[in-house]
């Protein structure tokens, strides 16, 4: 059996994307996993699959490279509205809208939510900065902003042994949900970023990872909006004041077209 599909990054965030509007694509773990293997798949950091939805242009739904399905992604949305010209995006982490804006791809996630519950943590403690620590990262943010982040503040953001100490902090049972782990480094009102994503490892760019360090950052007055994150694929502009909607901004790139073997795949 064959699938048409399509390969886009959201500043080197990459995505295999199946339409399956018309025709229903069922998504295992396992399949999942084998698309995304970068040997002998088509490789990519998510597996995004569109849906029909009653309430919005599209539903969005995303299977990490583990196979895990979570609830958001800021980069594939872009990639999606870029892909389809979707306005309205419906998906887990909330409803999504966004359009195409001088070359670039302005997306609006939900209002971000600080409550324990609301991340989740295992019990109630202060999100603002939570009292644990890993190896020498210590006390982060916590923040939901579609899909759960914990954020790092730190003074180089580049010497952070995140491939050593992400794996323990996204598993740690303080979040029953696990939680994606962003370190940063604010500097002028801008933000040097790197995200260790919950079932994907380090990528390089995460959309709501850079939301929620903006986010952070602006809550805690190490910047003001809107905000440049610097990440190693690239740069976004986060704009976002208490009380209001997330604003992104950043490029998503088409890379090329294709047909998924799925009898290959098993």
């Amino acid at each position: 059996m064959r699938r048409p599909f399509h390969k886009m990054h959201g500043l080197g965030n990459d995505f295999v994307i199946v339409d399956a509007r018309d025709e229903p694509f069922a998504v295992t773990p396992a399949l999942a996993k084998a698309l995304a293997d970068r040997r002998t798949g088509v490789g990519c950091d998510q597996l995004i699959v569109l849906e029909p939805s009653d309430t919005a242009d599209l539903r969005m739904r995303i299977w990490n490279s583990d196979g895990s399905e979570v609830e958001s992604c800021g980069n594939a949305t872009r990639c999606v509205v870029q892909l389809t010209g979707a306005n309205d995006i419906e998906t887990d982490g909330g409803m999504l809208t966004g359009h195409a804006l001088q070359g670039e791809v302005e997306v609006t996630l939900p209002e971000p939510r600080f409550g324990w519950q609301e991340i989740p943590v295992a019990y109630a403690m202060d999100t603002n900065a939570l009292p644990l620590a890993w190896d020498g990262l210590e006390h982060p943010m916590a923040v939901n902003v579609g899909n759960p982040h914990v954020v790092f503040f730190v003074a180089d953001a580049s010497k952070v042994p995140l491939d050593v100490l992400g794996p323990h902090i996204e598993h740690d049972p303080a979040f029953p949900e696990r939680i994606n782990v962003n370190v940063a480094t604010a500097t002028d009102n801008t933000l040097n970023l790197r995200t260790f994503e919950r079932g994907a490892g380090e990528t390089a760019a995460c959309g709501t990872g850079a939301c929620a360090t903006a986010v952070a950052a602006i809550a805690s007055r190490r910047a003001q909006s809107p905000v440049q994150v610097h990440m190693a694929g690239g740069t976004l502009t986060i704009a976002w004041a208490p009380g209001e909607p997330i604003r992104m901004r950043g490029k998503a790139t088409h890379v090329f077209s294709g047909e998924l073997d799925l009898d290959a795949l098993q």
